[in-house]
């Protein structure tokens, strides 16, 4: 019977996760930052050193290269009359350096590099003379005009903020395979919550046997249920329901799909039985409202017809307003070049008993002209 069947059918839903490989590489670009402060004690002892004479700082690194600060208190041979000069020099041999920096004089009252100087990007390399230097040209008149901002006590200080930019570095990173996301499992947990029946609210007595529940999901997924569990009508003690005109295997099925958006397994069922189970479900999905069930079932059955069982899958549409299973079965007979078979079959006889007007329609299609 289909109802032995049945209860055999139902298996554990399973999950397949599949995965694409994904490599993945990444472009990382590294800085270093180094500050070196360069203080002229003295100024006025050095102002008549003579053009092109300078004092050096120490050397001091930055980035894995050497730097050094020179000062011109009387400019070099290249400046403007009347400019003192400062230079940053790249002394290391076979470097070239990619740089931001920043280069001037300290304001005393704030320590910072005064707002006339403004920040450099330069390549220095130190293959030549003008690419392995950096030349800053400053008017002593506007310095000693006001000695209070930048000079006091005849003390200058020159201070550098270098960022070096290293190499670019390309490497391999884990692809996004590496870290998987599972599927989703909440179906799986709905699952095993219909077959442990843990904090159920509500039982169901089919056709002799009682199925548990929970009524907030039959709520969500029927608005029949929702109207019978927490509509005005309902029994405020009540926690059994019976359902009536309705298989214990049917109301199983329907159960299944309720907590897992799927039909159960129905490989165990072949030809007639599966199709009469599916039958089944049609008109519970019908009964309850559930949409998306009622069209997997005309699904199915729209791809199960033959010669017997058109007849009765026609009647049913008719009954339940499957619109679209309707046309499929009435398009079928029309096409059939076995009418003589389907009319042979108790599902014809019916069919001609309680819907006699579906079957005109369909005879009708049929005396239709085909064209070519």
């Amino acid at each position: 019977m289909v109802v032995d069947r049945m209860e055999s059918a139902s298996k554990e839903m399973a999950l397949r996760c599949t995965t694409e490989k994904v490599t993945a590489s990444r472009c990382s670009t590294h800085k270093e930052e180094g500050t070196h402060i360069f203080e002229i004690a003295g100024y006025s002892l050095k102002k008549d050193m003579g053009v092109g004479k300078f004092v050096r700082s120490v050397t001091f690194t930055v980035g894995g290269y050497d730097w050094s600060i020179r000062f011109y208190p009387e400019g070099t041979t290249e400046s403007p009359e009347g400019c003192m000069g400062i230079c940053l020099e790249l002394m290391s041999s076979n470097a070239e350096v990619r740089t931001f920096f920043r280069l001037g004089l300290v304001k005393h009252e704030t320590g910072l590099i005064g707002s006339m100087f403004t920040p450099n990007n330069k390549v220095f390399s130190s293959k030549t003379r003008n690419s392995r230097e950096y030349h800053l040209f400053i008017l002593r008149s506007s310095l000693e005009a006001k000695p209070l901002k930048y000079l006091r006590d005849d003390f200058l200080v020159i201070k550098c903020n270098i960022t070096v930019i290293k190499e670019s570095e390309v490497y391999e990173t884990m692809g996004h395979s590496e870290i998987e996301v599972p599927p989703s499992d909440i179906m799986e947990h709905l699952a095993k919550l219909l077959d442990t029946k843990e904090e159920a609210d509500v039982t169901f007595s089919v056709g002799g046997e009682t199925f548990q529940a929970h009524k907030i999901l039959l709520a969500m997924r029927s608005p029949v249920f929702k109207a019978e569990l927490f509509g005005p009508m309902k029994e405020k003690r009540m926690r059994c329901l019976t359902i009536k005109d309705m298989q214990p295997a049917v109301f199983k099925a329907l159960l299944h799909f309720i907590y897992t958006d799927s039909l159960p397994d129905l490989d165990d069922l072949e030809g007639d039985d599966k199709c009469e189970m599916i039958r089944h479900l049609l008109v519970a999905a019908d009964k309850y409202a559930m949409d998306r069930l009622k069209i997997m079932c005309q699904n199915i059955l729209g791809k199960s017809l033959d010669v017997e069982n058109v007849a009765t899958t026609l009647a049913l549409a008719d009954q339940h307003n499957c619109d679209k299973l309707k046309d499929i079965c009435i398009e079928f007979i029309a096409s059939s070049d076995k009418m003589d078979d389907v009319v042979a079959t108790k599902g014809y006889a019916n069919l001609k008993r309680s819907c006699p007007s579906v079957l005109i329609d369909a005879l009708e299609k049929r005396s239709r002209p085909r064209i070519a």
